[in-house]
C-alpha cells in the first residue's frame, strides 16, 4: 500500500470520528510523529491516535515497543490511542489504561512501506479483549 493510500484511510477515519462521534481531530500528515491524528476526544480531552491498516487478520494486534514508548512519553494529559483496522474489524486501544504489557521479538519489515528488508523488532502483541471499541466485519 502506498503512503498516499494510507493517508487517505487515516483521513477517512478522522472524518468519520469527527462527523459521527463528536471528535475534533486533525490529520498530522507527518512521517516523523509517533501518531497520525491529534485533537480532542468527545469528552473534551486532548488525544493522539496512531493508526494501522492491516490487509491480513491476526488475533493479536502488533505495536512496536519503540512506537509505544514515544507515544507514552507525551504529557500525561494527552490520551494515547492505538487504532487498528483489519479485514475482520476495527479496534481502539486506549494505551493509558493498559498495564503490564509483555514484549516479544519478531522479524518485521524494517519500515512499513519502503522496502522488503526485515529485522528483529521488539513488539507488544495486544489481544482483542484489550480493545475498548471494536467494530467487527459481518461474516454473512
Amino acid at each position: 500500500m502506498k503512503i498516499e493510500s494510507i493517508h487517505r484511510l487515516e483521513k477517512a477515519v478522522i472524518l468519520f470520528l469527527n462527523t459521527f462521534d463528536d471528535w475534533q481531530l486533525e490529520h498530522t500528515g507527518s512521517d516523523f510523529d509517533p501518531y497520525d491524528a491529534k485533537g480532542i476526544t468527545p469528552k473534551g480531552r486532548k488525544c493522539v491516535i496512531e493508526m494501522k491498516f492491516r490487509k491480513t487478520y491476526y488475533d493479536t494486534k502488533m505495536l512496536e515497543v519503540a512506537k509505544y514508548k514515544r507515544l507514552m512519553s507525551l504529557p500525561d494529559d494527552v490520551v494515547k490511542i492505538y487504532f487498528v483496522a483489519d479485514p475482520k474489524g476495527s479496534y481502539f486501544f486506549w494505551l493509558d489504561g493498559i498495564d503490564k504489557l509483555k514484549s516479544v521479538k519478531k522479524f518485521c519489515p524494517k519500515t512499513t512501506l519502503w522496502g522488503s528488508k526485515k529485522q528483529k523488532k521488539e513488539v507488544y502483541l495486544l489481544s482483542e479483549d484489550l480493545a475498548s471499541y471494536i467494530t467487527r466485519a459481518s461474516t454473512d
